[in-house]
């Protein structure tokens, strides 16, 4: 044995009734301290009835706080059930297991994660409370959707240009007013360029005579197919984007202040952030009102962050990181 793994294995007991579980897509193997039960490691499924009989496993064995690797997604269910059991849950990440030396090869994983967490080696990683994570999961989705949106864009440009229709050489977004209502009325059956020029903005920076002449082409009929259905599919993203706007916005009102105010700390105008541009990816204006409502500070009004990047931040690190007095 080495040194370092002599010094671990002489190391004080910060929680002695830590278990460690080892969890993947099927099984989860769980340990509990070998003072506890001479078969100190069992092995459960993964189905909701498999999590409540180790919750109870764990219960029976004194256990009150668990251990576990975040690998993929699959942590969450377990995770989730053993927190309302009343568990204090640690979320490590794989990285600091790996790095701790001494392990013995005849050592399940579920036995050396229940050996750190009982000597207090593991980090607990950051999870936020409930509502939060319900925000979370509904802009990682809707983060989702605007990139499968993305492809069809990309698709609608790749029949254009093989087609010889130059329409991303004469305006700066195919997405913007004018290209859009050119793409419609190309789908609609216009075959015209001058015709199709006529749709475009007065704020287009091209002229119509240099858009008709970007809208000559070849008009085959298996590319129009792809850019009809190209665009089907954009309009149909975008419904669904609207559809999780809508319901963040209701995870929102169901959202509590998580700041105390006081006459002499007013809530911040979030007038200064109204000039920002508004893309067609950025979330409802509401959403700055919602999360000054939260957190007391208005993050979109900070130079080069938005709506969109302001509700990600707030998601993904947490109120309290957000909440700052010199902010």
């Amino acid at each position: 044995m080495s040194k370092r793994s002599k010094r671990l294995a002489h190391m004080p007991i910060l929680y002695p009734n830590a278990a460690g579980l080892d969890i993947g897509s099927r099984e989860i193997y769980a340990c509990v301290p070998p003072e506890q039960t001479e078969d100190n490691v069992k092995a459960f499924g993964t189905f909701t009835p498999d999590l409540n009989s180790l919750a109870d496993w764990l219960v029976e064995h004194g256990v009150d706080t668990v251990a576990m690797e975040s690998t993929g997604v699959y942590w969450i269910p377990a995770f989730e059930l053993l927190e309302a059991r009343g568990f204090k849950v640690f979320l490590v990440n794989a990285r600091n297991i790996k790095g701790v030396p001494g392990r013995k090869s005849d050592v399940q994983d579920c036995q050396w994660i229940q050996k750190l967490h009982s000597v207090g080696l593991l980090t607990n990683s950051f999870r936020p409370d409930a509502e939060m994570c319900a925000l979370r999961a509904y802009l990682r989705h809707r983060a989702d959707l605007l990139q499968h949106r993305a492809a069809h864009v990309q698709h609608m440009q790749k029949a254009f240009q093989q087609m010889n229709i130059q329409l991303h050489q004469v305006i700066s977004d195919i997405t913007g007013e004018t290209g859009m209502a050119i793409v419609r009325a190309i789908v609609a059956g216009e075959r015209d360029g001058v015709k199709l020029a006529q749709w475009r903005d007065r704020r287009c920076k091209s002229s119509e005579e240099t858009i008709a002449k970007a809208l000559t082409g070849t008009w085959k009929e298996e590319h129009l197919f792809a850019l009809g259905q190209s665009l089907q599919l954009y309009d149909f993203y975008t419904q669904q984007v609207a559809h999780c706007d809508a319901q963040i916005q209701q995870q929102y009102a169901t959202m509590k202040p998580r700041w105390h105010t006081s006459p002499d700390n007013p809530v911040k105008s979030i007038s200064t952030s109204r000039h920002k541009r508004h893309t067609k990816n950025s979330p409802p204006m509401e959403v700055e009102d919602e999360i000054i409502r939260i957190t007391g500070v208005s993050i979109a009004a900070v130079d080069g962050i938005g709506a969109g990047l302001a509700q990600t931040i707030l998601s993904e690190i947490g109120i309290d990181i957000v909440i700052l007095n010199d902010l």
